[in-house]
């Protein structure tokens, strides 16, 4: 069997006991194809999915954060903790997938969506304040960080639309280690692990580059 998408999920502004008042983290499986672009740069672009809402475009969103991507064996291995059913799009992911370890694609792995979209793995989810609030659990944060299964934010290559059932090809990966899952603690509960980003070079995004000591830097 092959990796696919198994939901494309858009969400729209909805109330939300947050901070802002508002979210778009509630995202919902649509039948129909959706069209992929790049939406430019954070805080002035959204989310690569048309028609899809992102409210903190300060903190979500953008050409690096253009798709997010979760796994349903992820969804399903969390749904005893929880404590409920987790329906695809419940974690505010835009593509639920299905046979493909999301949390161990490298950053710069690749992935031709069916005949649609190219897009490239960037960055691990970081959680935050809305998130806890989503799902009704203030320990949220806390409990994300430590299991370590953080879904995959991606940039778009080339656009195209995307349907329930596409096929999911790894068309490139990388000659390094750094995954979601060992940047993902890098970056959150095992700050000693950050040298070890620098393996991914030019392909680790620029608002992450300052915080990663990478091989080739000059001492300052």
């Amino acid at each position: 069997m092959v990796a696919r998408v198994l939901s494309v999920n858009v969400g729209q502004v909805r109330p939300i006991a947050s901070k802002s008042g508002t979210s778009g983290i509630d995202k919902r499986p649509v039948p129909g194809p959706v069209d992929i672009v790049a939406p430019g740069p954070k805080g002035v672009g959204g989310s690569g999915l048309v028609g899809d809402a992102i409210v903190d475009t300060a903190n979500h969103g953008g050409n690096d954060q253009a798709v997010y991507a979760y796994a349903r064996e992820d969804l399903d291995w969390w749904e005893p903790m929880v404590g409920r059913p987790l329906t695809s799009g419940s974690f505010g992911e835009n593509l639920t997938t299905e046979l493909l370890d999301v949390t161990g694609a490298l950053v710069g792995e690749r992935w031709q969506i069916g005949d649609g979209p190219r897009l490239e793995v960037t960055s691990p989810r970081i959680p935050c304040g809305t998130f806890a609030v989503w799902l009704n659990d203030h320990g949220w944060v806390k409990t994300f960080r430590r299991e370590a299964r953080p879904g995959a934010y991606l940039r778009v290559i080339s656009p195209g639309a995307v349907v329930a059932g596409d096929s999911i090809e790894i068309v490139h990966r990388p000659d390094h280690d750094v995954t979601m899952g060992l940047m993902f603690r890098a970056l959150t509960t095992e700050p000693e692990l950050m040298p070890r980003l620098a393996a991914a070079g030019d392909a680790i995004h620029e608002e992450l580059r300052g915080r990663v000591p990478l091989a080739d830097s000059e001492p300052g």
